[in-house]
């Protein structure tokens, strides 16, 4: 098995761009999300700048609420899901809340800016939304103690004001090989093509989690990987699942940010399953298996609730399907299946689902031994389950380098690939 060195990480974290309570209600449809032009409209522009980026106006007598993001909120998918949370919030909080963003803000010096100018315009929270944020974000934490931080995705948090929130979307991956296994079946080619942004912990656990639903429903299903080293780059995206279709794929699973590989596969007459937000398969509906999505509206609005009460306290939140956070598209309450999706696999994946978000099968229970790498070689015990730091590749350099504290190392690290992928596939190096 491969091991990331933790020199690599530090590295990679200068580079990436970060995609990885029961719910009673959704967010604002896609198609009511306002332009971007409308958005910053709402929120006047102060004086006060951080390098390229003016700094939004605060609202006297409100909580105000700023959210920093690492793309364009038009971009279908991370971003765009992140800010259907901050109309959530404003559709459920009303006048006593005012919002703003700053957009595709990029990771390092220029994040760290923005974020310490927001605090420094008196912002009551800000929410950094991707992963080369978590430093930036506590380094400014610890120079506003009486801001609220809130860090998406990483592992880093303090005891004061700094806090993390994640989810299980291996849960949802899982679900999306399921029907990407039955698809690959019926359509007799029993290959499938996944495209990994990067080698990372997360990256791998989603696809692992893939590999393992697609083997549940086509045990003799083969999965095919290309890595990408970016989240969102639409030509390098389309030309991978081009060349998982060339090389025999009829079914192409996306980890980055762009429907590009489900029109790629369209193209073909073949389908595909894209990432990130409901309205990802928009206009590819008939060539659409399903998305796994975040739902981060009800999370968002249980954090400001909490500050306005002042009960607050930071947490490492890692939500899941039990508590509506992550969800398949096209099978969730009140949506139907793509035309696409095999009639034969829905009555599975309806009690998958219903599994998952009653709590008896989880991100836990996926990753439960027996399970082998790709080569044939045991990983996973029998009866064995991954703890959460061995999902997250916690290993005691990760932690070190990134000075995350108050918890254990992992184990049985997530640094293979299961079985069910090609036995060629490997995981690169990150340098």
């Amino acid at each position: 098995m491969k091991r990331f060195s933790w020199i690599g990480l530090v590295i990679l974290v200068l580079s990436l761009v970060a995609a990885q309570c029961v719910v009673v209600s959704q967010p604002a449809p896609a198609a009511e999300a306002p332009a971007a032009e409308e958005a910053v409209a709402e929120a006047p522009a102060a004086e006060a700048e951080a390098g390229e980026f003016q700094i939004p106006a605060i609202e006297e007598g409100k909580m105000n609420v700023a959210f920093v993001y690492v793309g364009p909120i038009g971009d279908g998918g991370w971003t765009y899901a992140h800010n259907e949370g901050r109309l959530y919030l404003e559709e459920q909080l009303g006048d006593s809340i005012h919002t703003a963003y700053l957009e595709s803000v990029p990771e390092g010096a220029d994040s760290e800016r923005v974020i310490r100018n927001l605090a420094r315009q008196g912002f009551d929270i800000i929410l950094t939304t991707s992963f080369g944020y978590m430093d930036p974000t506590g380094v400014v934490a610890e120079e506003f103690p009486d801001t609220v931080f809130i860090h998406i995705s990483g592992q880093k948090k303090n005891d004061t004001n700094f806090g993390n929130v994640f989810g299980a979307m291996e849960e949802m991956k899982y679900v999306a090989g399921m029907v990407a296994g039955a698809r690959a079946a019926e359509d007799g080619s029993k290959q499938v093509g996944i495209i990994a942004p990067f080698p990372i912990a997360e990256v791998i656990r989603l696809s692992n989690a893939a590999a393992l639903g697609m083997r549940r429903t086509c045990p003799d299903c083969i999965m095919d990987i290309r890595w990408i080293f970016t989240w969102f780059d639409p030509v390098k995206e389309r030309e991978a699942a081009e060349s998982m279709l060339d090389a025999g794929s009829t079914v192409i699973i996306t980890g980055a940010d762009t429907p590009g590989p489900v029109q790629a596969a369209a193209d073909r007459s073949y389908t595909g399953i894209a990432y990130d937000s409901r309205n990802a398969c928009a206009g590819l509906e008939e060539n659409c298996l399903g998305v796994p999505y975040w739902n981060w509206g009800p999370v968002y609005l249980d954090i400001v609730e909490q500050v306005q009460a002042g009960t607050w306290v930071p947490e490492n939140f890692y939500g899941s399907t039990a508590d509506g956070m992550v969800g398949f598209y096209g099978f969730m309450e009140s949506q139907e299946p793509y035309p696409s999706v095999p009639e034969s696999v829905i009555p599975e994946v309806r009690e998958v689902l219903d599994q998952m978000q009653a709590g008896s099968f989880d991100r836990f229970s996926i990753f439960t031994g027996p399970i082998n790498d790709n080569q044939g070689n045991e990983v996973i015990p029998a009866g064995v389950s991954l703890t959460q730091s061995d999902l997250e590749g916690l290993t005691e350099d990760y932690m070190s380098a990134f000075g995350i504290t108050g918890r254990e190392p992992c184990t049985i690290c997530m640094d293979y690939l299961v079985e069910g992928f090609d036995p060629a596939a490997e995981i690169p190096p990150l340098d």
